[in-house]
């Protein structure tokens, strides 16, 4: 029996998106989807760019997930896939321009413009907790 690699791609990966969507974080996984979303959004947008690495697992998906327990939170939360869904990643990240592509990542928009950006970096050498530190702050400082 043998089974083709997208499927077993899927199926390994399944879980890795169900941690974001089981907080209520939507799927964009066409370019259309993102643009339809992101483009002048009304409000504040938190767009988490998912990969399959250890720091998306171990550090960016629990602080998301903590961060979405605080009382102020973006109004439109969404989420794309790094190496899956390949085009409605590249469109986001058109978001989020100055910075450079970055897996995981996660992006704070107000009205479409980027106002704040956690690059793979910051996510690689922090804890959990701290990166839900650092996005609440952002959270309470621009979800007004």
């Amino acid at each position: 029996m043998s089974m083709s690699f997208d499927r077993y791609m899927k199926d390994m990966i399944q879980p890795m998106r169900d941690e974001l969507t089981s907080l209520g974080i939507k799927e964009l996984r066409t370019p259309e989807e993102v643009e339809m979303h992101l483009q002048d959004a009304p409000g504040t947008t938190l767009v988490v760019v998912n990969s399959v690495c250890g720091c998306a697992a171990g550090q960016c998906r629990p602080g998301v997930a903590l961060a979405l327990n605080n009382d102020l939170v973006p109004d439109h939360l969404f989420t794309v896939f790094a190496g899956q869904d390949k085009e409605a990643t590249a469109k986001a990240r058109e978001y989020f321009a100055p910075y450079p592509p970055s897996s995981p990542s996660i992006a704070v928009l107000k009205d479409g413009e980027l106002v704040h950006f956690i690059e793979r970096h910051q996510i690689e050498d922090r804890s959990a907790q701290e990166i839900a530190e650092d996005l609440t702050e952002a959270f309470d400082r621009l979800c007004r």
